[in-house]
């Protein structure tokens, strides 16, 4: 059978434009794919269309609509994963306009329906102190203590992201002074990130372990599990979760009991905003694409907030409460007035 317009379209969105014209990451590549996949399911259970037969004809307005309606009500989605399935059909239709300018009117129409409002979420981020115990949880005398300290410590330092962290391989670290280690995030983008003193220590203990010389396995990854396989997302969550426990049971209680890799993310732009380096440098450290993104993090900090307002200038407020506001007899005559 002929394929479609709709699955020529889409496989050469997926396999060539993302990839080639847009330097998309894989993680981005399969969002959009699963978002596809859930489409298509709909369209085949719920509207009962061959997808053999799914024409960019037979897709509108209306049926997106239906779809996202489906998200939220059958699959009980929330407002923030219904958003991200339409981010991916607008990306699509966007590449669409310009493929297919005959269909413009309708590109149109579907871009045009509009995201739902969501809750922002309170940023959580971890004091200093906090780090400093997590830290101190490893045992360093084996093998499995030396990479999660050297982990965490990485993970924090470089304000890297999850799928960067674990994305690393041996020769993305640089150990000669000064020391930096070259991250790759969104887009295949990559940075060089300096690391302090005591993380690059760290890090070299962990990797002498597998070549003293740094060379023989370069294309390696950098942190592996048991099965010497590169580590998951899932791995670094559970790594951090594991050591959070341990706090716990030792008596800590100014830890969160459990925390996202995300979290020491936070916990780095923060503790750098608090010490006064400015949003730029911060937006470069975490590889953001516009400042406006670190923004977050001077809107996130109340302390910060507290200490600018009393920096600025004295209050013009009266200090002392006026005497009108103490005279009952006047207040009743002001409450009644113009009844």
């Amino acid at each position: 059978m002929k394929p479609t317009d709709f699955a020529i379209h889409l496989s050469k969105y997926l396999s060539c434009y993302l990839p080639g014209q847009t330097g998309a990451s894989i993680n981005t590549i399969y969002s959009y794919r699963d978002s596809f996949t859930l489409f298509l399911r709909y369209c085949q259970d719920v509207e009962g269309i061959r997808l053999q037969r799914l024409t960019l004809e037979q897709i509108n307005h209306s049926l997106i609509q239906r779809f996202l309606l489906w998200l939220e009500n059958e699959r009980n989605c929330c407002a923030g994963t219904r958003n991200n399935r339409l981010a991916a059909i607008h990306a699509f239709y966007r590449y669409l306009q310009i493929e297919t300018p005959q269909m413009l009117n309708r590109c149109q129409k579907i871009l045009s329906i509009p995201y739902k409002k969501t809750h922002k979420k309170v940023i959580s981020y971890l004091t200093l102190e906090g780090i400093r115990t997590l830290l101190a949880q490893p045992n360093t005398r084996i093998i499995s203590g030396r990479r999660d300290i050297a982990l965490i410590s990485l993970l924090y330092d470089t304000g890297a992201r999850v799928q960067e962290l674990v994305d690393l391989k041996m020769e993305d670290v640089r150990l000669s002074s000064p020391t930096v280690i070259r991250l790759t995030g969104k887009g295949n983008k990559s940075r060089l990130v300096p690391i302090m003193a005591p993380t690059e220590k760290l890090l070299r203990q962990y990797m002498e372990i597998y070549d003293p010389n740094y060379t023989a396995h370069g294309r390696f990854s950098l942190f592996c599990n048991r099965a010497g396989k590169k580590l998951t997302r899932a791995g670094v969550t559970y790594i951090l979760n594991k050591y959070m426990a341990q706090a716990q049971v030792s008596g800590t209680t100014s830890l969160p009991e459990s925390i996202s890799p995300h979290c020491l993310r936070h916990s780095k732009a923060m503790h750098l905003l608090q010490s006064g380096v400015n949003l730029i440098y911060i937006r470069d450290l975490l590889g953001h694409a516009d400042v406006s993104t670190t923004e977050i993090y001077a809107r996130a900090d109340e302390q910060l907030k507290r200490k600018a307002l009393q920096k600025a200038y004295p209050s013009p407020s009266p200090a002392n409460t006026s005497i009108w506001q103490k005279d009952d007899d006047l207040l009743v005559w002001l409450k009644n007035l113009g009844k």
